[in-house]
């Protein structure tokens, strides 16, 4: 594996589609964990998910992926990535808000 691939991130990932009310929020904070990335996701009143999350780049990749299906009931449309500053979630958190 590249060293870049290990290195810390920060990405904000707005995921838009039939993504509230699928229980989206719960998968993507059980993958994170399962990652061992942290961070947080929100429902967005545009009816978007919000993910702030952090971790290896390569594991962020893989999240990523899942994201662009997430859950079974789940219908993505749509999966936008950006960088951003790392705020040092505690290790092992992953919040649904």
């Amino acid at each position: 594996m590249k060293e870049k691939d290990q290195q810390p991130a920060h990405w904000t990932i707005r995921v838009r589609g039939d993504v509230q009310g699928v229980f989206f929020r719960a998968g993507a904070a059980e993958q994170a964990r399962a990652l061992g990335l942290t961070g947080e996701a929100r429902n967005m009143p545009d009816g978007s998910v919000q993910i702030e999350v952090e971790g290896p780049v390569a594991q962020l990749e893989r999240f990523r992926v899942w994201c662009g299906h997430g859950p079974p009931r789940a219908r993505v449309s749509d999966v936008d990535v950006r960088e951003g500053q790392m705020q040092g979630y505690p290790p092992g958190t992953f919040k649904r808000l």
